[in-house]
């Protein structure tokens, strides 16, 4: 059995880590390097860094900041984030970073994506999608630059862009979940791991160890979080941490 991986996600604004609830009111919350430092001692699986503002400003991955994570980063390294072009994806690829992750351009220019997966491997692309549901019809949408722009396509659709595509992954954040550390949605994880062949991370919401377990039940390839391996739940205060091996084995294979 594929051991299910756990990845901490970690999002960038300017030189800093912050922390949203909903994809807003980003909040600083710490360095990157001695975050990495940390998860560097507590062997985690692999990390992921979204810089959230990147495609808003219409500007390109900070490859000076990218290059120190990646130096300090001693596991697989993923980056999403303004990426636009072949030239910045290769660039990405020699800092050392393993997953290109890619969103707002997965629409805007899904040529990207195919020329990518051609040249460096599926394994290497990642998409990602943001949904958010609307609060009178309940009807889920996915949302790109931040959650700020309205695709119009169903979860389901855009899923299947993606396994067309070819990508190697999607990681699947919802929106309404982030930061709320409440549990992930599990009926959008399902739609999706039941309705495509294409590997799930799920992202947004969790708030517990079960919740991963149950996030995997629900179909999910891999389990991703940001609050819940940043903070300690009941005050929020700031505190790096990460399952042990022997809550992993309890929470997936027993």
């Amino acid at each position: 059995m594929l051991r299910t991986r756990i990845i901490p996600c970690l999002l960038l604004k300017g030189n800093g880590l912050v922390k949203t609830v909903k994809f807003k009111n980003p909040t600083y919350i710490g360095d990157p390097i001695n975050t990495i430092k940390i998860f560097n001692e507590k062997e985690v699986d692999e990390l992921v860094f979204l810089d959230i503002t990147a495609s808003l400003e219409k500007r390109g991955p900070n490859f000076n900041l990218l290059y120190e994570i990646s130096t300090e980063c001693f596991m697989p390294l993923g980056y999403g984030g303004g990426i636009t072009s072949l030239y910045e994806i290769e660039k990405l690829f020699q800092l050392g970073i393993e997953k290109v992750i890619i969103n707002s351009s997965a629409l805007t220019t899904p040529e990207l994506i195919s020329k990518a997966i051609n040249i460096f491997g599926s394994q290497s692309i990642v998409a990602s999608m943001d949904v958010k549901t609307h609060w009178l019809t309940k009807k889920q949408t996915v949302y790109t630059l931040s959650g700020q722009k309205n695709t119009g396509l169903s979860p389901i659709e855009y899923a299947k862009k993606m396994e067309q595509f070819g990508v190697g992954e999607l990681i699947l954040n919802s929106i309404d979940k982030d930061g709320l550390m409440n549990g992930y949605d599990y009926d959008l994880i399902k739609s999706i791991a039941t309705n495509t062949k294409i590997p799930v991370v799920a992202l947004g919401g969790a708030g517990t160890l079960d919740d991963l377990s149950s996030a995997k039940k629900s179909g999910a390839s891999a389990v991703s979080a940001g609050s819940l391996f940043i903070f300690q739940k009941a005050h929020k205060a700031v505190l790096v941490t990460y399952p042990t091996q022997n809550e992993i084995n309890n929470l997936f294979y027993e």
